[in-house]
């Protein structure tokens, strides 16, 4: 080969080069886009990742494919066929390495026998009216509009304490995600507020209908607690999960009017840092390195909306409570799992770790993201009573800090 077809082989393998690395940032770029839209768009339906094999009604036995999901400890809902149907399993009766039988324990609506797929739920009640009759549907005032919500009675005879625990679920969840917190509560003597907010599919949407990661639904928990001040509420807990413990905190950070009747917070399985839950799910998903926080930066600049329907930026190094764990001032019972498999506990512990004075920290061994009640019931129940009888006689203390 001559000088000229060596540089002419040279300049092709460069031109390539370069091609493979620009397709290859092409790739990464659509990627990244995709997935910060993904995190911050409401899905419209849960996805069904359970596949059920069989039903056996009169043995009152199902057996589902193999998974880390179908193999956990306890009680759960199974929603199946697109959610036409649903079902609560018990107990695992066997386990071949391919398939689990669990024991049914209900069906109460839709053709079990004949679902091919299905999730599992750590919901095991459908509504307020399976725990208690002193319970009632509400309308709660937000910024947007009406949004219903469940108010459970905990005083004496059905009548409304004056210690009142606000509920708030996690990204594509509702409502009924903290209905395993009334009977504690209920026994403690507190009255339960489970709200829905901004862009859950129940309350009103915002006009991007997308979530903001805590940084816009805190203003509906605003509302939730001028709404249980007004109806007698003198002591507040504020109960997040999941993504809804990140939507609790910001709601004190911000918020004096919160603050000023908030006697504790309860967190269970909460999103604490946006960067590192990203950052593990991209992981997850098995996406180049780095590309969790290419989303984080994504989700924060202004001109991202276009990509991602956002109406504003979110920055979610302004959502990260450890940064500001000094201007907390009531106790926060704060419970994860180490197996928790969708937000890692990385966040909590660091969280735990700033605030040691005020924060109880329960490490759960075992249990799935926000299942933990399902996993060791005994144990969940008596944190959470506990947590509440100690407070009923706590006196609110609003923390200095800027906000509504």
């Amino acid at each position: 080969m001559g000088r000229r077809g060596g540089w002419t082989a040279a300049a092709g393998a460069m031109a390539l080069t370069a091609a493979a690395a620009a397709t290859a940032a092409l790739a990464t770029a659509v990627l990244t886009v995709v997935f910060a839209r993904r995190v911050v768009t409401p899905e419209p339906i849960r996805r069904d990742d359970v596949r059920i094999l069989s039903a056996d009604l009169p043995r009152r036995e199902v057996r589902l494919a193999a998974s880390d999901e179908t193999r956990m400890h306890g009680s759960y809902g199974l929603w199946f066929d697109h959610d036409s149907g649903h079902a609560r399993i018990g107990g695992i009766v066997g386990d071949d390495g391919r398939a689990v039988t669990r024991r049914i324990e209900s069906v109460d609506f839709g053709r079990l026998d004949r679902a091919g797929s299905g999730r599992m739920s750590g919901w095991l009640h459908l509504g307020p009216w399976e725990i208690t009759e002193h319970y009632e549907d509400v309308v709660v005032g937000t910024p947007l509009g009406p949004a219903p919500a469940w108010l459970v009675r905990g005083g004496p005879s059905g009548a409304a304490s004056d210690a009142w625990i606000i509920q708030v679920h996690g990204r594509g969840a509702k409502r009924h995600e903290g209905l395993r917190a009334v009977r504690p509560a209920l026994a403690a003597g507190w009255t339960s507020l489970l709200i829905s907010f901004r862009n859950d599919g129940e309350a009103p949407a915002s006009t991007d209908r997308r979530y903001g990661l805590g940084g816009t639904e805190w203003a509906d928990v605003v509302a939730a607690v001028r709404f249980a001040r007004a109806h007698g509420a003198r002591r507040i807990v504020v109960m997040g999960w999941s993504m809804g413990g990140a939507i609790a905190l910001q709601a004190v950070l911000r918020s004096e009017a919160v603050r000023e009747s908030l006697v504790g917070v309860i967190l269970d399985s909460p999103a604490i840092d946006w960067v590192d839950i990203l950052r593990f799910q991209g992981r997850a998903m098995g996406l180049p390195s780095g590309l969790g926080s290419a989303v984080a930066h994504v989700l924060g600049e202004p001109w991202s909306g276009g990509l991602t329907g956002l109406a504003a930026p979110v920055d979610v190094t302004e959502l990260d409570p450890i940064a500001r764990a000094d201007e907390f001032s009531t106790p926060v019972l704060l419970m994860h799992s180490v197996d928790d498999g969708f937000v890692p506990i990385d966040g909590s512990r660091r969280f735990a770790a700033a605030r040691p004075d005020l924060i109880d920290f329960e490490v759960f061994d075992g249990a799935r993201h926000t299942k933990l009640a399902n996993h060791d019931p005994e144990r969940w129940t008596a944190l959470v009573r506990g947590t509440l009888e100690r407070l009923a006689a706590a006196t609110p203390e609003a923390a200095p800090a800027a906000g509504a």
